[in-house]
């Protein structure tokens, strides 16, 4: 494999990684040495699931997790620097998109190494393909502000931008403040936005449904409250 900074997939929930992962990447996987994780443990697990002859023992790891040092992150790609794959893996999904990984990347950029993004799900994407809104163009919001007051006129104006410019805004939630995060949405937004909700995309729990406001008030949603879910404004 050429030596390379791998940023590796890898399944959202339990969904069996060859459902969702093609096979090039567990080649890739197994020539890789040297890995950056956002947590060992689940990391661990999954390169496992991959592959349980893997020697794990024989793999270095190291956490790029919020509580991890960042100054301690171009010390991680030392063995790129000598020639050998590293690779990057976050909890869920695509590493770097909605997830750690991007200083990382950055420092690699900035040096003149190989990046090499591996095929893979991402929920983002997945949820906007489905939605039937937009896809020429939209905009990735992350987390809106906890503070109610905050929140709604932050949804206010996305709504806006959404109706004004034709951009869905796609934004998400802690699973636990899930149904606050409808319920919020419904309050604030028009009865002929239109709202798609993504949950749990590519397990057996998936629930993918976009309706106008006033449909989501006759019709709810499931329960959410485990769930990772994308919300859709359109």
């Amino acid at each position: 494999m050429t030596p390379a900074l791998y940023l590796i997939p890898c399944p959202i929930g339990a969904t069996p990684t060859e459902q969702v992962l093609p096979a090039y990447n567990k080649e890739v996987i197994l020539s890789i040495r040297h890995f950056i994780v956002e947590e060992i443990r689940t990391a661990r697990r999954f390169l496992k699931s991959v592959d349980r002859s893997i020697d794990i023992d024989a793999l270095t790891f190291h956490a790029m997790g919020k509580h991890a040092d960042q100054a301690l992150f171009a010390s991680y790609l030392e063995p790129l620097r000598r020639g050998e794959s590293v690779g990057i893996i976050s909890e869920a999904g695509c590493p770097a998109v909605a997830d750690p990984g991007a200083d990382i990347v950055a420092i690699a950029q900035r040096e003149g190494m190989r990046v090499i993004p591996l095929v893979g799900p991402s929920s983002i994407l997945m949820a906007l393909m489905a939605s039937g809104l937009n896809g020429q163009s939209f905009a990735f919001n992350g987390y809106l502000p906890i503070d109610p007051t905050q929140r709604t006129r932050r949804i206010k104006q996305l709504e806006a931008r959404a109706q004004t410019e034709h951009q869905p805004q796609i934004f998400i939630e802690t699973p636990y403040r899930n149904h606050k995060m409808l319920s919020d949405i419904i309050a604030a937004c028009r009865p002929g936005t239109r709202l798609c909700i993504a949950a749990a995309i590519s397990t057996e729990q998936e629930y993918i449904r976009t309706q106008t406001i006033a449909d989501w008030k006759k019709h709810p949603a499931p329960n959410l409250a485990k769930l990772p879910t994308i919300f859709i404004v359109g």
